[in-house]
């Protein structure tokens, strides 16, 4: 037996392993420059490969975050169909997505549904094609703190949360309102 060999031997034992991090999705869309534009403006992407037929956009430290494949021939989903709900995308502070929400506004994206859902403050947005992307910070300082929340009666009583006015929400960010204050479900 060859011992070099048995000291590279790797067993794995099968134990259940999660994903490291969420890597990317993939569109498929006939609005591919409309979609490419709104994905970095959004997002504050950059394109690192378009080649017309697929592109890919990235945000931050990876390769890509997303990839947007140009298909002519495609057809509008039935909105009654079942299928993905919405992306979110998380910000490290309330001042990042309320900053956010200004930039985007400037630029005529507004959120359709503004809500405080108690873990989180989330707005949300349609891409050109009418897919949903939730722009988010979370509310609590800690992730347990966050899942604790969700066993709470006012969650249990309304676990999707209350609608807000961002303008109003920035306006008193910019007053000085602390964000423990600007965060809590009403």
């Amino acid at each position: 037996m060859d011992s070099t060999a048995d000291n590279l031997k790797r067993p794995l034992d099968g134990k259940p392993v999660s994903p490291a991090i969420f890597a990317h999705f993939v569109v498929r869309t006939t609005k591919y420059d409309a979609m490419r534009r709104w994905y970095e403006t959004v997002l504050n992407a950059r394109t690192v490969f378009d080649d017309g037929r697929i592109c890919f956009l990235t945000y931050d430290d990876e390769h890509h975050r997303l990839a947007i494949v140009n298909v002519p021939d495609l057809h509008a989903p039935d909105a009654k169909a079942w299928g993905l709900a919405h992306f979110a995308y998380g910000y490290r502070s309330l001042g990042d997505l309320l900053s956010t929400y200004k930039r985007l506004k400037a630029q005529g994206i507004v959120p359709y549904r503004p809500i405080n859902h108690g873990p989180t403050v989330s707005m949300y947005y349609h891409d050109p094609d009418g897919t949903s992307i939730e722009l988010q910070v979370d509310a609590y300082p800690t992730k347990e703190a966050a899942a604790a929340y969700l066993q709470t009666e006012a969650f249990l009583k309304n676990p999707i949360g209350v609608a807000f006015d961002p303008d109003e929400m920035v306006r008193r960010y910019e007053a000085g309102v602390p964000d423990d204050v600007l965060l809590r479900r009403p």
